[in-house]
Formats: structure tokens, C-alpha cells, sequence
């Protein structure tokens, strides 16, 4: 999902789906298109008359958007649960990131708005997804950086949570890569220091049984289609749980090095912890 994309030593398992296999992409995926679509037209009726009448305020398209998540979970059969709240503060959250079914498990019972490269917007499918639900999409341009601050200043005033992905890329799920410092420079900008929090959240696939513990990772030179197929057919799912964190208080920290560290260390303990516990 990012560049570059990080890299396994060992190369990914590969995929092959029998008869079966097949039958449950059917079962899955003609009911999950009719979800996701059917939602989409939905969602951007409504912003027909959200976006006039409430401009940045999204009151009621949000709720869309998480109840096609949380039903796209269901249609899956992969279990789901959370531990910790969303923070009531303003601020961003900051995850790490196995698998495009990061967007379905982090939207499925809270409300959030995603941070994203500015090139996923011309994607075919995802891009118009991800413009619908009110991603934000950024540029790796310094000289962008100013106007980006405003853009974060008056979503954030506005009440929504942006969640980044600080390790820049997906990974195998079974691991948390260093959190890149860069983008924590911006939640130190004057217009936001003052109310700014950042909330740490782990992201923990457990794989199906008899699957390989890296099941739900999406990486390197993977491609979405096969992995898609491969999620489907999956005989039984496997699960994701959402850990979330204490929120820390921008102003709190010295720096966005430090402000890293402390995020960084958070997510990384409480998945640790997890796959132990699997």
C-alpha cells in the first residue's frame, strides 16, 4: 500500500485455491460487492446533501462506512474484537499495518478518517473508496507541507480522528517495523500543539488454523487479486483484534522523535504480547 514496500526474507506462501476454495469466493464475494457497493452508492447520495449543508462535518456518511465494514467482517467470517476506547480528545492515531484488511477491522466500531499517499487516489476502485469515505491525501513534497497543516488543522477542529500508518508500508502481520519520524513533524506545527493527541493502536491478526501465521500479510510484491481470492477462500477465518492505547499529549514530548518512540513502543509491546498469546 505504500512505497517501498518492505521485504520478507522467505518468499510468500503461495496461493492455490480448489474447488472448494472457489466456491467460497462465490459465497463470499458476490454478497461482499453487493456490501461494498451497494454502501458506496449510499454513502455518496447522502453526500449530496452532507457536503452542501455541513461542509468538513461528516454527521451522518461516517456511519455508513462502519457499518459496511463491520458487516464485511461478518460476510468474511473473521472474528473481531477490541480492547482499550477511542480517544474522546482531538488527534490522530497511528497503527501499524499488515493488510489492506486494515481499513475493514480499524473502521468497524470506530469512526476514522485515513491518511494516505496522494497517488492512492488515482488507484481504480480503492482510489474512489477512498475519496468517498473522506481520506486525506498527502504529498511527499516539502513544499507542501504548509497547505497539508492547514488541511489536518481544520479536520482535526472539525472532530475527526486521521490515523496514519507511521511504518510507511505494509508488512506479514507478524511484526511492527520502526515508526518513520517524518510524518510526526506536522503534529508539532503551531496551529495544532496546543490540542493535539496521538493515540498508539495494535493491530493483531491471528491466521486461521492450519494456516500460515503470516496468513493476513500483504506485502512486497504481492498482489491484491490473489490475495483478495485467497481471503476468501479461506474454509475458516481467522480473527483481528484492535488494541488501542493510552492517547499522549503532543506538547508532552520534546520532540517528533520522541513522540515516535513512545507510539512506536506502545503498538509494538501490546502486539508482541498478543501473538504470544495465541
Amino acid at each position: 500500500m505504500s512505497d517501498p514496500s518492505w521485504q520478507s526474507e522467505d518468499a510468500p506462501d503461495p496461493i492455490r485455491l480448489d474447488l472448494i476454495g472457489w466456491v467460497m469466493v462465490i459465497l463470499r464475494g458476490v454478497p461482499l460487492a453487493i456490501l461494498v457497493f451497494g454502501g458506496l452508492i449510499i454513502l455518496l447520495t447522502l453526500r449530496l446533501f452532507e457536503s452542501p449543508l455541513c461542509g468538513v462535518q461528516r454527521p451522518v456518511t461516517p456511519f455508513v462506512s462502519q457499518f459496511v465494514c463491520r458487516n464485511a467482517l461478518r460476510i468474511l467470517g473473521m472474528g473481531f474484537r477490541t480492547s482499550g476506547e477511542l480517544m474522546r480528545e482531538r488527534g490522530a492515531l497511528v497503527a501499524n499495518h499488515s493488510s489492506w484488511l486494515d481499513i475493514f477491522a480499524l473502521n468497524a466500531c470506530k469512526r476514522v478518517y485515513f491518511v494516505s499517499k496522494a497517488e492512492v487516489a488515482k488507484w481504480p476502485g480503492i482510489g474512489w473508496l477512498a475519496r468517498a469515505t473522506g481520506t486525506v491525501f498527502i504529498e511527499r513534497n516539502r513544499k507542501k507541507a504548509r497547505e497539508q497543516t492547514r488541511v489536518f488543522e481544520e479536520r482535526l477542529k472539525a472532530g475527526h480522528k486521521l490515523l496514519f500508518f507511521p511504518e510507511g508500508t505494509s508488512t506479514d502481520g507478524l511484526r511492527v517495523l520502526p515508526f518513520k519520524t517524518t510524518l510526526f513533524a506536522a503534529f508539532f506545527a503551531d496551529e495544532l500543539l496546543d490540542f493535539m493527541y496521538v493515540q498508539p493502536v495494535s493491530v493483531v491478526f491471528h491466521a486461521p488454523k492450519e494456516q500460515p501465521a503470516r496468513f493476513y500479510g500483504w506485502w512486497g510484491d504481492m498482489d491484491f487479486g490473489p490475495h483478495f481470492l485467497q481471503t476468501l477462500a479461506a474454509r475458516r477465518q481467522g480473527s483481528v483484534e484492535l488494541i488501542y492505547h493510552a492517547p499522549a499529549k503532543v506538547s508532552d514530548f520534546e520532540n517528533r522523535k520522541t513522540l515516535a518512540a513512545h507510539c512506536e513502543d506502545a503498538v509494538r509491546h501490546a502486539h508482541s504480547l498478543a501473538q504470544l498469546e495465541k
